[in-house]
C-alpha cells in the first residue's frame, strides 16, 4: 500500500482528487468561482516558492563565489525569516480556521484535510532543520572555507525542504481550490 506521508508520497490518491477531476487546474482561472480568496491563497503559495527560489539562488551564488558572505547572510536571514514565519502563520490559519470549514463541504475528501494537517506538523520538523542549517551558515560568514562546507549542507537541506513544500502545496491546491470552486467561499471570510 502506498504511504501518504509527505516525505514519501508523489501525490494524493485518486479517491481524494474527485473534485479535481471535475475542476481541473487548467480551468481554474476561467471558472466564475475563481475569486479573491483563491487568488490570495495561490499568491501566498507562489510567494513561498519564490522565497525558496531566492534562497536557492543565493546559496548557489555563495558556493560559486559570486556573492560576498555578508550579502548572502543578509539575504538568507531576510528570505529565510519570511519563509519560516510566513509558513507558520499560513499553516496555523489553515489548520484552525479554513480546514475545519472546508472539511464539512464534501465528505469524499475529508481524509485529504487530515493529510494536509499532518503535512503541516511534518513540515515543522523540516523547517526546524532548515533553520538549524541556516543558523550554522550564518554563524560562519567570517570563515570562508568553513562557510563553503556549511553552505553545501544548507543547500542539501534547502533542496529537501523545497521538494517537500512543493509536494504539499500542489496537493493542498488540488484539494482546496476545487472545493471552493464547487461550494463557494462566502462562509470562509
Amino acid at each position: 500500500m502506498k504511504t501518504l506521508a509527505l516525505a514519501e508520497r508523489d501525490g494524493l490518491p485518486d479517491a481524494l482528487r474527485v473534485l479535481l477531476a471535475e475542476y481541473p487546474r487548467d480551468g481554474w482561472e476561467l471558472d466564475p468561482g475563481f475569486d479573491g480568496l483563491i487568488r490570495f491563497w495561490l499568491d501566498r503559495h507562489l510567494m513561498f516558492r519564490k522565497l525558496l527560489g531566492e534562497l536557492r539562488s543565493g546559496t548557489e551564488a555563495l558556493l560559486d563565489r559570486k556573492i560576498e558572505a555578508d550579502r548572502f547572510a543578509g539575504l538568507t536571514s531576510r528570505y529565510g525569516g519570511m519563509l519560516v514565519n510566513g509558513l507558520h502563520e499560513h499553516h496555523t490559519i489553515e489548520d484552525k480556521y479554513y480546514f475545519p470549514k472546508l472539511v464539512k463541504k464534501d465528505a469524499r475528501i475529508a481524509k485529504g484535510f487530515a493529510i494536509l494537517d499532518k503535512d503541516h506538523h511534518d513540515l515543522d520538523e523540516f523547517l526546524a532543520a532548515f533553520v538549524g542549517r541556516a543558523n550554522e551558515v550564518l554563524g560562519l560568514t567570517a570563515n570562508r572555507n568553513k562557510l563553503q562546507t556549511a553552505a553545501g549542507h544548507f543547500q542539501t537541506e534547502l533542496a529537501k525542504l523545497e521538494g517537500l513544500l512543493d509536494r504539499h502545496l500542489i496537493d493542498e491546491e488540488e484539494l482546496i481550490v476545487p472545493v471552493i470552486l464547487r461550494y463557494g467561499s462566502r462562509d470562509l471570510g
